[in-house]
Formats: structure tokens, sequence, C-alpha cells
């Protein structure tokens, strides 16, 4: 099974993880409708959603540059109505859009907090949901959501426990509609990378130039999400993933090549948050 003439709704991809998984179903000549804020070129942070559709059509497939925001119920109707329209439907859903804030309790303040809520939680949920119609006419229908498995060690819902929460309900969200979906063969899973991955929040927020040097490529996240879109939907489902874990699955046996600086022992990488 391949991602060819398949149709993609994510939410962000302008850049990172969202922009390779995008790249990886355009190799194989994907339809990708993305819904993203980023219309004009953020100061810091390369890329837009257009230069992203532009990049998506290099790679081969189609793409569907929406602009609007997953915390807009009436933007994501749209974006749902339009790549109905481009496209014929709508066959996979990625919930890739994510606010990060690692401040604790007292530092964070209410509007971050709502952001995160508003971005992780509630984005994933109305945009499947959204979605759900669509996806329940499709051949082989997925929701993927970046995400991580529900580790309740006090370690991690103690250290960050605004964000926790919200990337937490994203799975949990994820998770809910797996079960109640499943008769209706719609795939739900979470994915999340054992090692931090290379992209402008590591850079930012995560520990600058030694944790990404500490760190794999984005290309480990989008050969996973590959994996798991192109399995039988009826049969996969429910699952919370670890995206090395999905590619041993494939027969990947060698990670050097994911590296972000190469020649890195996979020894010396850093394990991702929310994994012991």
């Amino acid at each position: 099974m391949t991602l060819a003439g398949k149709t993609i709704l994510m939410s962000g991809g302008s850049r990172g993880i969202g922009l390779a998984i995008a790249l990886r179903a355009a190799a194989d000549g994907a339809n990708v409708a993305m819904l993203a804020k980023t219309d004009t070129p953020h100061p810091k942070l390369a890329g837009t959603i257009h230069t992203a559709a532009d990049e998506i059509r290099a790679a081969g497939g189609n793409a569907l540059a929406i602009v609007g925001d997953v915390r807009s119920d009436e933007d994501i109707a749209s974006a749902v109505e339009q790549a109905r329209a481009e496209f014929g439907g709508i066959d996979i859903v990625v919930n890739n859009a994510s606010v990060i804030d690692l401040s604790g309790t007292l530092d964070l303040g209410p509007k971050k907090y709502d952001l995160m809520q508003d971005v992780n939680v509630r984005g994933t949920f109305m945009l499947s949901r959204a979605a759900l119609p669509l996806l329940q006419q499709a051949e082989n229908p997925h929701i993927l959501s970046l995400s991580p498995p529900l580790n309740l060690d006090p370690k991690w819902l103690g250290a960050h426990t605004g964000y926790t929460l919200a990337k937490y309900g994203m799975t949990m969200a994820t998770l809910g509609m797996a079960a109640e979906f499943a008769k209706a063969g719609v795939a739900a899973n979470t994915l999340w990378p054992a090692t931090t991955v290379a992209t402008a929040a590591v850079q930012n927020l995560l520990g600058g130039d030694k944790v990404m040097a500490a760190s794999r490529t984005a290309a480990v996240y989008a050969d996973a999400a590959y994996a798991v879109l192109t399995k039988p939907a009826a049969e996969y489902t429910g699952q919370s993933l670890i995206a090395e874990d999905v590619l041993r699955g494939e027969g990947v046996t060698d990670f050097s090549g994911y590296a972000a600086v190469p020649g890195t022992p996979d020894s010396e990488l850093r394990p991702d948050i929310f994994l012991d």
C-alpha cells in the first residue's frame, strides 16, 4: 500500500516534523491540505504555509495551503470543505500543530496554558471530529496525532504540568476516537520519537545547539508516520507508538542515517521527554 492519491489534512506543517511527514507522503503522489497560520515569514523561523506547499509539489505531491487557525471552528470547517472540494475527500488526518511551554506551574501564565489546551487538545479533537464523516467514507482512513504515550511517572507528571496535560490530552482524544470508531474502520494512533528531533522547538526551547547535535532528523518521524499510515486501518489502531519501534517493525536495524550530526552514536542521543 502507498499514499498515492490519498488526501491528508494536516494541522500546521509549515516546517519541521509536519513538513517532513508531508514531503514523505508527497513522494508517493499524495494530496496534502495544510491548515496553518504561517501566511507570512516569521522573523526567527524559516518557512510559511506557501513555501511548504511549493516543496510538497516539488516532491511529487499536490498541495492545498489553507491559511487558518486550528483553534477556530469556522477555519476547521472551511479546511475540511476545501480539502473535499479540491481532492474529493479526506483519507488521513495528521494532528501536528502543537504549542510547547515547559514552564513550571507557578511560571506558566494563564494565556499560555489556554493556548496549549486550545491548540494541542481542542485542536486535535475538533479537527479529527470535523473530518470523521469523510474519513468514514475513505478506503483506509487514519488519524495520527504527534503526541506521547501516557506515562504517569511523577517525573513526567510534575516536570511541566501544563504542557504534560496538553500533550496527554492529545493522546487521550486520539485513543478515545480509536475506541469509538473502531467498528467504523477508522484507525487512530499516536506517534512519538525515542530521541529528540532536530527542529526549531528543540533549538529554541530544549537546549540549543547541544541538544540539536544529540538529536535525530525529522526523517525518522516521517518514515515512521509513513509506515503507520500505510497499514490496514481496521487492524492497526488504538496504539501509542514510538517511531523507532515502528521502523524496527519494518526491518530497520541501522538508525545511524537519522543522526542530525552524522557519526553520532546512538548512545549519545538524547531521549525525548515523557520516555523513561
